[in-house]
């Protein structure tokens, strides 16, 4: 399993992955789950997957093929015009990989499914983000949807729901996430340590190198403390419950 949120903010896009991976409880290991590519001043994309393993890199390692050599290589995601075609090509691309280019191939509900967040911005079109889903369709962020989330996402997602602010800084996104991900990463062992954060600066055209938040983070480790902490206090000061 993994956790990947997408935010949607007016000042730019901020993406955070786990890179927890697990073949049964006695087996983790460490995988990257968000990839970037970028023309500066021109466009910036970043990918975030969730699902089988072996689907997800097949994807990422087409995407990067497809990108290397431009003139033997169409379409790539550094030359479509516009974040829709983007999206429209990475769900065919994953789609395909599903089926494992046979006719029938496998189904969308099989072990071999995955999903995608796929965000950025191309000059002349605004930053947004979509959610690609197993069977190649997918859905783009709205005022009413502005962040998406995929793999384990119902332990974080009420945190989110009830402290998302379209105005608010990357520094109080960040933290936002981070609560979020802490409350997931304690009611699922599948997700984990360390984590990839990854801030888009609307009208930028380029990214700034991936920080990697570590199991000895001591910022994350004083979110952590400090929300549960703020948590129970907050529920000690409420009207107790009278029995009648």
């Amino acid at each position: 399993m993994t956790y990947c949120v997408g935010l949607h903010l007016n000042r730019g896009l901020v993406f955070m992955s786990d890179t927890r991976t697990n073949a049964g409880v006695d087996n983790f290991s460490i995988t990257k789950k968000m990839f970037s590519w970028e023309v500066p001043g021109e466009r910036a994309i970043t990918i975030m997957t969730a699902g089988n393993l072996a689907t997800t890199q097949a994807l990422i390692s087409i995407l990067e093929e497809r990108s290397k050599i431009l003139t033997e290589r169409t379409p790539t995601i550094l030359e479509l015009p516009t974040m829709f075609e983007i999206a429209r090509f990475v769900g065919a691309t994953l789609k395909q990989v599903i089926q494992g280019g046979d006719e029938v191939g496998q189904s969308a509900t099989s072990a071999f499914k995955a999903s995608v967040i796929v965000g950025g911005q191309i000059k002349g079109g605004m930053p947004t983000l979509f959610l690609v889903y197993p069977e190649g369709n997918f859905i783009e962020v709205t005022e009413d949807a502005p962040f998406f989330q995929i793999g384990e996402t119902k332990y974080g997602k009420p945190i989110l729901v009830r402290a998302y602010d379209p105005d608010m800084s990357f520094e109080d996104a960040i933290k936002l996430l981070m609560v979020s991900f802490d409350s997931t990463i304690k009611a699922n062992l599948s997700v984990g340590l360390p984590l990839d954060l990854q801030l888009y600066d609307v009208d930028s055209f380029a990214l700034d190198a991936q920080p990697r938040v570590t199991t000895d983070d001591p910022y994350f480790q004083s979110i952590s403390t400090s929300w549960g902490d703020a948590l129970r206090n907050a529920l000690m000061h409420l009207p107790s419950y009278e029995r009648k």
